[in-house]
């Protein structure tokens, strides 16, 4: 599992140069990843939703401009992440562990979490954390990276391992942070061990949908 103080150091140091790295680094792919996630979400039409691992709030600031009626709270542990996103224009942020949430339970219609729970140290700890906070009958939504199936797989292992590093290090000035980011995708469950995360979380209907070929997938469960 990954070392928090790694994380909070690492992507404290990255914070400034998050946004324009994974734009660059994923060749604009997560823009897409997280319009989908979006549509999903609307789906829900959520009065309340709750955006763990908000970063620099990407995905948030997504779900406030395509649901205006919706009010989204976005947290993380790193501070100087949340600085951003307070820059960047959301609204409500919250400082804190995702696996301590110092949230009432069942007071969020959805929550989602976005290339975030593959950097916690105990996922299954963390998901029924989620659930915790989530009303009776309320959604999930899970967006990470994962591995695509085929020839396209070593393929993107040697991008992943050896190009992305130096090009994250020309951008950020910090390619360590990268080069977690491979062994963190590696060792992260996905497809059906995902979905059977979900269900021994205690979750329902769990839904996985591969994205880019299987480069991400986005899952989604009910409480």
């Amino acid at each position: 599992m990954p070392d928090p103080h790694f994380v909070h150091a690492a992507f404290s140091a990255i914070a400034e140069r998050y946004v324009t790295a994974n734009h660059l680094l994923s060749m604009g792919c997560d823009l897409l990843w997280r319009q989908r996630a979006v549509q999903v979400v609307a789906e829900w039409k959520p009065r309340r939703l709750l955006d763990i691992a908000t970063g620099t709030g990407d995905l948030a600031l997504a779900v406030e401009r395509a649901l205006p009626e919706t009010e989204v709270l976005g947290t993380d542990f790193c501070r100087p992440m949340l600085e951003v996103a307070r820059r960047r224009g959301l609204r409500r942020v919250l400082e804190a562990d995702a696996l301590h949430l110092p949230l009432d339970s069942g007071s969020f219609d959805a929550a989602t979490v976005a290339f975030g729970l593959r950097n916690m140290a105990d996922y299954t700890a963390a998901l029924r954390e989620f659930r915790r906070v989530l009303r009776p009958g309320g959604h999930l939504l899970v967006l990470d990276f994962s591995l695509p199936s085929g020839l396209l797989r070593p393929l993107y292992r040697a991008y992943l391992h050896r190009i992305l590093p130096s090009l994250a290090g020309w951008v950020t000035g910090r390619s360590e942070a990268y080069q977690y980011l491979g062994e963190s995708i590696e060792a992260f469950p996905r497809g059906e061990a995902f979905l059977d995360l979900l269900r021994s979380a205690g979750y329902t209907s769990p839904v996985c949908l591969p994205l880019h070929m299987g480069v991400a997938s986005l899952y989604t469960a009910e409480c």
